[in-house]
């Protein structure tokens, strides 16, 4: 991580009131934040689900949505998009449209550390091979639209938190 990148901190209603450093900000007492989560299709229609890397801070090994992150200040969500493709799989997107421009969601890790975001959820098509970060990443899967579904219904604990929210919430899902 880098020790310098900043997030944007959030006041109940969404507005922007301050930044603060990534590497600070999530705690037992998390402030509202910036993020935005991304679901990528490939051109079969599939779906890029993601193990998150074991070293992580939150939700080590745990299933989720293709890849997060957090838009730094003055920085259009698609840019953030772009730019977290790159870092964590290694490729390049294209067709990003929001999907749930609205989400927002708490959670709290085993370890007690907090996430609490307002987060847009997008999906974007890939245009490029993937080369996963070793650092976020520890295995990822191609799966059919309602595969997941089904899977995250079934098993719920073995995902994300905000991938289960976000599929509970999405009008078409996938």
């Amino acid at each position: 991580m880098d020790a310098t990148e900043l997030v944007v901190l959030l006041a109940d209603d969404g507005s922007r009131i301050g930044t603060s450093l990534k590497a600070t900000v999530h705690t037992e007492d998390t402030p509202l934040h910036r993020a935005f989560s991304c679901h990528l299709f490939n051109e079969s229609g599939d779906v890029l689900v993601t193990r998150r890397a074991l070293g992580k801070a939150t939700w080590p090994g745990v299933w989720t949505n293709s890849f997060c992150g957090h838009p730094a200040p003055d920085e259009a969500d698609a840019a953030a998009i772009e730019r977290r493709a790159m870092r964590e799989l290694g490729t390049t997107v294209g067709g990003i449209e929001p999907v749930l421009p609205d989400f927002r969601y708490r959670a709290v890790d085993a370890s007690g550390i907090v996430e609490n975001e307002v987060c847009p959820v997008y999906r974007a098509t890939v245009t490029s091979e993937l080369a996963p970060s070793p650092d976020e990443i520890a295995e990822y899967r191609w799966v059919r639209p309602g595969a997941l579904a089904e899977a995250v219904r079934a098993a719920p604990f073995a995902f994300s938190p905000w991938l289960v929210m976000q599929l509970e919430q999405w009008d078409s899902p996938l």
